[in-house]
């Protein structure tokens, strides 16, 4: 049974996903998913009269509904459970130590919340230097928060007290005549 997620909830989460460093999208064995380096950090499926079972069983629902899975950690998976009827904890584990949590997504989604949730499952999967660059490009994308003209000035040998000359030699020679 094939069913397709609404052209719309496919175009928002697009434009969460694949603006991520390193993301990409691709078909999954039902649904889409957005990968970063063959690891899934979020994935959308349309549940039809109980199918796909898995994902109907851990959304506690037969459909129609459209639900978003994605990675989470312990801590967070806890304050999912129970507290708000939207989200849902999978029954299935990663091989990366992540929980995957589920969002049924409604009418009305708050997409700047859920853009959270997704950065963060991203930042779970992805490497470091993936991550430091989509933090740079966020912080960008929000104007830096220093007030202009006051850029934190550049440590130098000088502004930590070191004379311009490194001392390194000198105290092996001292050390090297003590023996």
């Amino acid at each position: 049974m094939v069913t397709l997620v609404p052209r719309r909830v496919l175009t928002k989460l697009r434009a969460i996903c694949l603006r991520l460093p390193g993301a990409y999208e691709e078909q999954a064995w039902v649904g889409t998913r957005w990968m970063i380096r063959k690891r899934n950090f979020a994935h959308v499926v349309k549940i039809e009269r109980g199918w796909p079972p898995a994902y109907a069983r851990a959304a506690h629902s037969d459909g129609p509904l459209v639900v978003v899975t994605f990675r989470t950690t312990d801590l967070l998976s806890g304050a999912f459970s129970g507290t708000d009827p939207r989200f849902f904890l999978a029954e299935w584990g990663t091989r990366w130590g992540t929980k995957v949590a589920g969002m049924a997504l409604g009418e009305r989604v708050n997409w700047d919340e859920f853009a959270v949730l997704i950065a963060e499952s991203y930042r779970l999967l992805a490497p470091k230097n993936l991550v430091a660059e989509e933090l740079t490009d966020r912080r960008r994308a929000r104007g830096s928060r220093r007030p202009a003209g006051s850029a934190k000035p550049a440590r130098t040998r000088a502004t930590r007290g070191e004379s311009p000359k490194s001392t390194r030699g000198a105290r092996r020679s001292a050390s090297a005549r003590r023996s």
